[in-house]
C-alpha cells in the first residue's frame, strides 16, 4: 500500500531538489560531484536542524513565559516545562520527517519515544539545567541568555543520540 505523500513533503522535497540543483551547479564549476549518499546524510542534518529550530522556540518560549510570569526562581520550572512540549514536538517531527521509517523496518512508536525522551532528558533537562545554573548563578550571564549558550553543547550530542540510538531499527 502506498503512503500517502502530504504538502509539507512536497514542498521539503521540491526545496531539497532546489537546493540540490544549486549546489551541484556551483560545485559543478570545480568538477566537484556530491554523492548521493553523503547529500542525503547531509539534508538528514538539515532536517534535524530545522525541528531543533522549532524546539528551540518552542521551549524558549515556554521558558521565558515561566520567566516573566512568575520570576527568576522559576527558572528550572520553565526549563522542565519547555522541556517535555519541545520532546513532544521533537518527536513528532524527527519520526515523520528526519529519520523517517523504512519500508523493511521495525520500530516500535512507544519504543522510540522513550528513547527520544531519554536522550533529551540527559541534553535537554538535566545537562542544560547544570549549564543553566552554571551560566546564571556563577558567570552572571543573564537568564534569558543563557538558555541559548547551552545549545551549543547540547544540539549536536542530540542529533548523535537520536541518528544511533533513538532512531534506530527495533530489530
Amino acid at each position: 500500500m502506498q503512503e500517502k505523500v502530504g504538502i509539507g513533503t512536497k514542498i521539503w522535497d521540491f526545496l531539497e531538489h532546489i537546493g540540490r540543483v544549486v549546489v551541484d551547479s556551483i560545485l559543478g564549476i570545480f568538477n566537484i560531484k556530491i554523492p548521493d549518499e553523503k547529500w542525503n546524510a547531509f539534508m538528514q542534518f538539515v532536517k534535524f536542524g530545522f525541528v531543533g529550530l522549532s524546539n528551540t522556540l518552542i521551549s524558549y518560549g515556554v521558558y521565558l513565559v515561566c520567566l516573566f510570569a512568575f520570576g527568576e526562581e522559576y527558572k528550572l520550572v520553565g526549563l522542565t516545562l519547555g522541556f517535555i512540549v519541545s520532546v513532544l514536538n521533537s518527536f513528532y517531527w524527527n519520526d515523520k520527517y528526519v529519520f523517517k521509517k523504512k519500508e523493511d523496518e521495525e520500530r516500535s512508536k512507544i519504543k522510540a519515544l522513550i528513547k527520544v525522551f531519554l536522550s533529551y532528558a540527559s541534553t535537554g533537562l538535566v545537562l542544560s539545567g547544570i549549564l543553566l545554573v552554571i551560566f546564571v548563578d556563577y558567570l552572571g550571564i543573564p537568564a534569558t541568555v543563557a538558555p541559548l549558550i547551552g545549545l551549543l553543547i547540547t544540539i549536536p550530542l542530540n542529533y548523535i543520540i537520536n541518528k544511533v540510538w533513538a532512531f534506530k531499527d527495533g530489530k
